[in-house]
């Protein structure tokens, strides 16, 4: 009786199981939409952000939140990780969408250049370790997170990219 009941309960979870996979895959084999940023200070100096999950600079930004747009989440993800506010999305940099630009998900990035303004201070301190403002000819290009350096390169040479 006891191994019956045993087979029907292993059996009852791989079955749930199964279920829970095919649902995981419905939801997360699409890809995540986010937003990075490039804030521009009235200096004209560039705000990265220097991670705490992989300690490399990158430019501020994060996953679109139900509900929002990507100027809501630009303005959002600004607050969060920089204290900094937006002034003005000035343009569009470029979507990122190869499947191994994050190590982490398959995620698609729009990335935009802003004004911002106010005082660097972090906010999100589980994802942000450091804020600094870096003149253009100081950026760490080489050393970023995810594909960030590239999108900086775009922006600097001034391309708006689909990738």
């Amino acid at each position: 009786m006891f191994l019956l009941f045993f087979a029907t309960v292993v059996q009852s979870t791989r079955n749930l199981w199964r279920v829970g996979q095919t649902v995981l895959g419905i939801i997360f084999r699409h890809p995540i939409t986010g937003a990075s940023i490039i804030p521009i200070l009235p200096d004209g100096r560039i705000v990265l952000i220097k991670r705490r999950d992989d300690g490399c600079w990158a430019l501020p930004g994060g996953m679109v939140d139900w509900g929002e747009d990507i100027p809501k989440t630009v303005n959002r993800e600004l607050i969060e990780e920089t204290g900094l506010n937006l002034v003005k999305i000035n343009r569009l940099v470029g979507v990122y969408s190869a499947p191994d630009r994050d190590p982490r998900i398959h995620s698609i990035c729009v990335v935009v250049e802003a004004e911002v303004q106010g005082t660097m201070e972090i906010q999100d301190t589980l994802e942000v370790m450091e804020i600094q403002a870096f003149a253009v000819n100081s950026l760490p290009l080489g050393r970023m997170s995810h594909d960030h350096t590239r999108q900086l390169e775009d922006y600097l040479n001034g391309l708006t990219t689909l990738a």
